[in-house]
């Protein structure tokens, strides 16, 4: 009895209940019942009632606190309520905007009457206000074309529903037009974008090569001619940050640097960053290159083929189902089969100067030589919607180069016979989840994995010795990156990256026997933290970042915030300010230059935080881009320091090869482009200024010009584009790149020894080539495509230097110069199939 009495007490005391604010029970529905109740502040304010019974389904509640209160509750398919007062019911014009496009609420509309009474929309698109203030209301809203209305017949229990059309013309204004050709544009934060299934044309290319088109922008050179030595700002190529949807790759050239390594028919978007990169980008102390495969809207099934002088390639994209697809790629040389002029003269390009063609150094001997070279790629993508919300989409790339060459040479009686092997190859896989909680929060997270091989097998008979070197990278980490949209004009992201490398280094030789092989690994953490401001009214695009790494072996925490802002002027002018602090924990260096037979030295290792310092980058742009009347000017002066660096991973021939010490360089500079559009004609002139110096303070010349300073590049193109004919000419000027001459006055010609003079106290001659390429598109009536294309590197042939260096002859013991030349005329030819 003790106990059913304290029962009865809190039941009774529960139909009794308490009043509270109404707000407070419309919030409490809201979670219930998962709706969103719309009204003004006036009409709930200081109103109490005692709560509903939970149970209630949501109809009941509503005719409920309808009979509790002096309000009306419109009920719209159990997700939308709207509340008014009863006795002002008919006084009422209210409705709910939606974009034409996905059907979504637009939020923070503007509402305007003629008798300039305004209201704004809320999160679900709604808004109101009184009909004695007008019937006819104008909207408007950034990006969707202002809309007119007149109210008639509408009351409180009928709200308006409203779809508002994208002013798309708008829209396309936002990013610049064609800057170098069509299909390449520039974004607010600096970025350059490329689109190749938009790519027009540029000289010397008839495919959209990313690595080969990049060079093209100003600031951006290769100082030997090749992908794999792409230089940005004063930068070596292992500098550069190069992603294939999220995956590192750690080899970017096919045919050791002459062809990129990623299909150019397969990538739907390229955002290349020379400053002022994304804080979710670590890992790089220069320019950042991000290739994304995933196409941005839904597409029908494709197929496509296509052959030149050097590979051949297939390409195909099939939806399994509305909500999954699988897109495929493959491309292989034809230097199995054939040996076309363009082969022949990549071969020459690339083996000159290396111990693939030193036997044929003494021309008393019997030299043959047979070598047998191939390689390539290929690609594959799934993606897979589950529901409205996720995407899963699963990336898995593989790279391979490989090269035999069998020598031998006969003379005075001695016959010598090498047999060698060299391979090169990277393999990647990624795997992300993509949610889209609602319109304004998206989740995405995605692990991956990058290995890469380099290993070369050399075999001497005369000295019956065998080298085998071998240099591995295993890169593997989890990203995770949230994104929030609070309105129209802000936004943040924020996430957490984990990365682990290990790279290994193997020398084994025989006779005499030297073993050795040394395996580091690093593990970093990241956190990021990134905020965006683009108000295209005001003319105004802010987005500041910081990126927090820490190294475990290290226990190092290292800051990386960075910066973008943008000001216009007006439609035509407009002011670029770019910063960036980045580092960078991997870098590859030179020991010796015959290794891998002198063609591709280099090898990956990682910092031990003392002898080979973490790479530290400080960067600075000003820019000013101006465009109107189908003009276009872009100035830009930067500064740039990157600390850490070290003699071997510099590339020096001179008297630094075999200095192993620390220091940093320093570059500032100037890039300028004007462009000019004239109906289907498109110039444009660009010119680079560059004072690059190394600062390297244990060494006797603590301050000399850096390996990769091209002072001044002058570059011009002119491109015609008519229906399905394209046609394009260009030519790049640009200095010498430094050297340094022996001292001969210091050399005892009995028994010579190097002496050289200061370093890289002079320079090479003047580069220059002129280029040409031609496309031509035709289609039959079933929708098939063709396309034909040309090209010539170097038309008039110019014999260009790259490089030179010094070294003792074996066979007359003196001081030999040598020479290593840029492509001679190159001639390429293309043919492709799409439907």
């Amino acid at each position: 009895m003790f106990f059913l009495f304290f029962v009865v007490l809190g039941i009774n005391a529960q139909d009794k209940g308490e009043l509270v604010p109404l707000k407070n029970v419309i919030i409490e529905i809201e979670q219930q019942h998962h709706a969103s109740f719309n009204y003004i502040e006036e009409n709930v304010v200081g109103i109490k009632v005692i709560p509903p019974k939970e149970s209630l389904s949501l109809e009941q509640k509503l005719e409920y606190l309808s009979k509790k209160t002096n309000l009306s509750f419109e009920n719209i398919g159990n997700k939308f309520i709207n509340i008014y007062k009863k006795d002002n019911e008919p006084q009422i014009v209210c409705g709910y905007i939606f974009s034409s496009a996905d059907n979504k609420p637009i939020a923070n509309a503007n509402v305007n009457t003629s008798s300039k009474t305004q209201a704004v929309t809320n999160s679900n698109g709604y808004f109101e206000f009184k009909k004695e203030d007008a019937t006819v209301f104008v909207i408007s809203h950034i990006g969707f074309i202002t809309k007119r209305i007149t109210a008639v017949n509408s009351d409180a229990k009928n709200c308006l529903k409203i779809l508002l059309e994208p002013e798309v013309t708008e829209l396309a204004e936002i990013k610049t037009n064609a800057i170098l050709a069509s299909g390449i544009s520039k974004n607010k934060d600096g970025s350059f974008e490329i689109k190749p299934k938009k790519f027009g044309i540029l000289p010397g290319l008839i495919e959209p090569d990313a690595l080969q088109a990049m060079q093209q922008i100003p600031g951006v050179n290769s100082i030997d001619e090749s992908v794999s030595s792409i230089n940005v700002r004063g930068g070596t190529h292992d500098q550069n940050l190069f992603l294939w949807n999220g995956i590192r790759m750690y080899q970017t050239g096919h045919f050791f640097g002459l062809i990129s390594v990623f299909n150019p028919n397969l990538a739907h978007t390229i955002s290349i960053y020379k400053n002022g990169s994304s804080a979710f980008y670590g890992e790089s102390v220069s320019s950042v290159v991000s290739i994304s495969s995933t196409p941005e809207t839904a597409e029908k099934n494709t197929f496509s083929a296509g052959i030149n002088m050097i590979n051949a390639d297939v390409y195909a994209k099939y939806n399994l189902s509305k909500k999954s697809y699988i897109e495929i790629s493959a491309r292989k040389s034809i230097t199995d089969f054939v040996e076309t002029p363009t082969y022949k003269e990549y071969f020459d390009k690339i083996f000159q100067n290396t111990t693939i063609t030193d036997f044929s150094q003494n021309q008393n001997v019997d030299y043959r030589s047979d070598k047998k070279f191939g390689f390539y790629d290929a690609t594959l993508k799934f993606g897979q919607k589950i529901g409205s919300k996720d995407l899963i989409v699963l990336d898995l790339i593989t790279i391979k180069d490989n090269l035999e060459v069998f020598q031998s040479a006969e003379g005075n009686n001695i016959y010598r016979s090498e047999n060698n092997i060299l391979r090169q190859q990277n393999y990647g896989g990624n795997l992300s989840w993509k949610r889209n909680w609602n319109s304004f929060n998206t989740t995405k997270i995605n692990v991956y994995n990058s290995a890469y091989e380099l290993l070369a097998n050399q075999k001497t008979t005369n000295a019956n010795q065998i080298a085998i070197q071998e240099n591995t990278v295993n890169n593997n980490g989890i990203n995770l990156e949230n994104n929030h949209i609070i309105n129209s004009k802000f936004s943040f992201n924020d996430g957490y990256q984990f990365n682990e490398i290990g790279v290994t280094n193997l020398e084994d030789v025989t006779n005499p026997d030297f073993y050795r092989k040394v395996k580091d690994v690093l593990r970093t953490h990241a956190l990021i933290l990134e905020g965006k401001y683009n108000d295209t009214i005001s003319r105004i695009y802010f987005k500041a970042g910081t990126r927090i790494n820490y190294i475990e072996k290290f226990k190092k925490y290292i800051v990386e915030p960075r910066i973008q802002f943008s000001y216009g002027f007006n439609k035509s002018l407009n002011l670029e300010l770019l910063g960036e602090l980045k580092s960078q924990n991997s870098q590859q260096i030179i020991d010796l230059q015959k290794d891998y037979f002198g063609i591709e030295k280099r090898r990956w290792i990682v910092s031990n935080n003392t002898t080979i310092p973490i790479q530290k980058s400080r960067q600075l742009s000003l820019n000013l881009f101006y465009k109107k009347n189908d003009w276009l000017l872009d100035i830009e002066n930067f500064y740039k320091k990157v600390t850490g660096i070290t003699t071997s991973s510099q590339g020096f021939q001179n008297q630094l090869e075999f200095v192993k010490t620390t220091g940093d360089y320093e570059v500032w500079g100037t890039e300028i482009l004007v462009q000019k559009k004239m109906n289907h004609f498109l110039t444009w002139l660009s010119y680079t200024y560059n004072h690059n110096n190394y600062h390297f303070s244990n060494y006797e010349y603590p301050i000399f010009p850096n390996n990769f300073e091209l002072m001044h590049t002058v570059s011009w193109a002119g491109m015609y584009e008519k229906n399905n004919f394209k046609i394009a000419l260009g030519t790049k000027l640009s200095s010498g790149r430094p050297n340094t001459l022996p001292n001969t006055s210091q050399i005892d010609a009995s028994n010579p020894v190097l002496v050289y003079n200061k370093p890289n106290d002079t320079n090479l001659n003047i580069f220059s080539q002129v280029n040409l390429s031609s496309t031509y598109k035709w289609e039959t009536e079933k929708g098939i495509q063709f396309k034909l294309g040309i090209s010539i590197l170097n038309i008039l042939n110019k014999k260009n230097e790259i490089s030179e260096y010094y070294r003792i002859s074996s066979l007359t013991n003196s001081i030999e110069e040598v020479e290593t030349f840029a492509l001679q005329r190159t001639p390429n030819l293309s043919f492709r199939v799409s439907f």
